[in-house]
């Protein structure tokens, strides 16, 4: 959608007397030169660090970036442990620090391919927007949330009220400072880039914001999928780097078959397994609330049956293969198969999106900010579809409805309102035999 023609480079016949005409008159809206093909972006150079290339300068370029990509994978899954360690909040943090990242790297490119025509506002404009969407979807997030922090302050209570009224006014002030902003020779390009933003802003906020929610319900909904996601993209490596020899697609021609399947029943066993481990502790099945007791966010309830061990019959085959009558597990491994064989079947869709993007604009990654893995989009573009997935799946089969947000909502309401409905539940709940007739 970003790639055009030139309208005086396409072909015409010789000695035509309309499009001879044309030129001469100049009516064509790209004697102006306001929309030419896209330049190239330019190739970042080798961000290896040096002690890595003194060291590994003995092999070839394959077992080097195998190396090189061993190493900076470890270390990142370190860093992924410590964070987990500091807890929820911390963890919410730093995804939106590669929020941030990750959609300045993709309105970089946009910058890079279209920087000579020195738009107006461009990237001023596409940063007021990031700002005004998280304005608008961490503003929900706390008001569903921590609906009890909100209650108790006024100023949070009145943001609260006005929340939406309030984004929407700030969305409507860069709206408007893009109208102003656009130049004639120039318009088309202008709306180009202001589409550019807008599905970034969709690819890359919405889906940040969707991780958050499902933080939210229990650290186990953030860090199986995740893990999911990590363990398919490094065994798929690992197979098909060993053992691939048959291409998938011809959008990442790296991509094999072996790889493909060989993550797929290894990410299915590890999901299975760290399920089991991660469901036993509070810590991380627990939803995260704001104690008012204590002024503090706190990871502490009793586990719901979805965390707690049960007895399942193994079927007659499996039983006579085993000898074992019946199989302990808790359910949430069960929905761990569906989380583990998105991650392996549908996750690498959105690494196959983001190769066509790269291709498109003849680019090998985003940005170079992790040596051999290339930019934080470049090891995001599984993670953000698999986002959305688990935020539905969780919808779907496992979230009932929203005490916190209903007492909100009650609590909102005139105090007759209030009165009218504590009456209805109370009659409601004698006729169902849980509360004690008055005599």
């Amino acid at each position: 959608m970003f790639l055009f023609t030139d309208i005086k480079n396409r072909p015409r016949k010789e000695g035509s007397e309309n499009e001879g005409k044309a030129e001469k008159d100049g009516a064509s809206d790209s004697e102006s030169k306001p929309d030419t093909g896209p330049p190239g972006v330019p190739v970042p150079a080798d961000d290896t660090p040096e002690v890595l290339n003194k060291a590994l300068s003995g092999l070839s370029s394959r077992w080097k970036n195998w190396w090189v990509r061993g190493i900076l994978t470890l270390a990142m899954i370190s860093f992924f442990f410590f964070i987990i360690y500091l807890g929820p909040m911390v963890l919410m943090l730093i995804v939106l620090c590669v929020q941030i990242k990750c959609f300045q790297e993709i309105i970089h490119i946009g910058y890079s391919v279209y920087h000579s025509y020195h738009l107006p506002w461009f990237r001023t404009l596409s940063w007021y927007f990031l700002l005004c969407v998280n304005y608008f979807f961490y503003g929900e997030t706390v008001t569903d949330y921590f609906s009890n922090l909100v209650q108790r302050e006024e100023p949070l209570r009145i943001l609260s009220k006005y929340h939406r009224l309030i984004s929407f006014a700030m969305y409507l002030t860069g709206f408007c400072m893009f109208v102003l902003s656009l130049v004639k020779k120039h318009y088309r390009l202008q709306f180009y880039m202001f589409g550019w933003t807008h599905v970034t802003l969709l690819i890359v906020v919405t889906q940040s914001h969707l991780i958050i929610h499902n933080l939210f319900e229990g650290m186990i909904w953030f860090i199986v999928p995740i893990s999911c996601v990590i363990c398919n993209d490094i065994m798929a490596y690992m197979f098909g780097f060993f053992f691939g020899r048959t291409p998938l697609i011809k959008l990442s021609p790296k991509k094999t078959w072996e790889g493909f399947i060989g993550g797929f029943f290894s990410t299915v066993v590890f999901g299975i397994l760290l399920s089991y481990v991660m469901a036993g502790y509070s810590f991380f099945v627990c939803p995260v609330e704001f104690n008012s007791d204590h002024n503090s966010f706190e990871v502490d309830c009793e586990p719901s049956d979805l965390f707690q061990l049960q007895d399942y019959a193994l079927p007659a085959a499996l039983e006579s293969l085993t000898g074992w009558p019946t199989l302990r597990l808790y359910p949430f491994q069960i929905h761990s198969i569906s989380l583990s064989a998105f991650a392996s079947l549908m996750g690498p869709f959105g690494g196959f999106f983001a190769s066509g993007f790269k291709r498109a604009f003849k680019i090998k990654d985003f940005a170079n900010t992790i040596p051999g893995h290339g930019g934080i989009m470049d090891r995001f573009d599984c993670q953000y579809l698999m986002a959305t997935f688990v935020n539905v799946y969780i919808a779907s089969f496992i979230r009932g409805p929203n005490p916190a947000k209903v007492v909100q909502q009650l609590l909102a309401l005139r105090l007759d309102q209030q009165l009218h409905i504590f009456n209805s539940l109370k009659t409601h709940l004698t006729e169902r035999g849980l509360l004690e007739e008055e005599a």
